[in-house]
C-alpha cells in the first residue's frame, strides 16, 4: 500500500469512526496506519534537515546532517 492509499484508508476509518464506530480490528488497523504515516513524515523531515547547510559568520559551511544527524533522539 503506497502513502496515498494509506492516507485514504486513514480518512475512511476516521469518517466511519465518527459515523458508526469501529470494530476492534479496524481500530487496530487505524492505529497501525497512523503510526506508519507518522514514521514516514518523520523520516522525510529528517532527510530534509540532514541536507541543510548553513553559512557561518566566518564564511565556513556547516552541514547540519553531518553535525547533528547521527545523534539518537527520543
Amino acid at each position: 500500500m503506497n502513502l496515498e492509499e494509506k492516507i485514504k484508508r486513514i480518512n475512511e476509518l476516521y469518517h466511519k469512526s465518527q459515523a458508526e464506530g469501529l470494530t476492534p480490528e479496524e481500530k487496530e488497523e487505524q492505529a497501525k496506519l497512523r503510526a506508519e504515516y507518522i514514521a514516514n513524515v518523520r523520516a522525510n523531515l529528517r532527510g530534509q534537515l540532514d541536507n541543510i547547510s548553513i553559512k557561518e559568520k566566518d564564511g565556513s559551511i556547516t552541514n547540519l546532517g553531518e553535525k547533528f544527524g547521527n545523534k539518537i533522539t527520543h
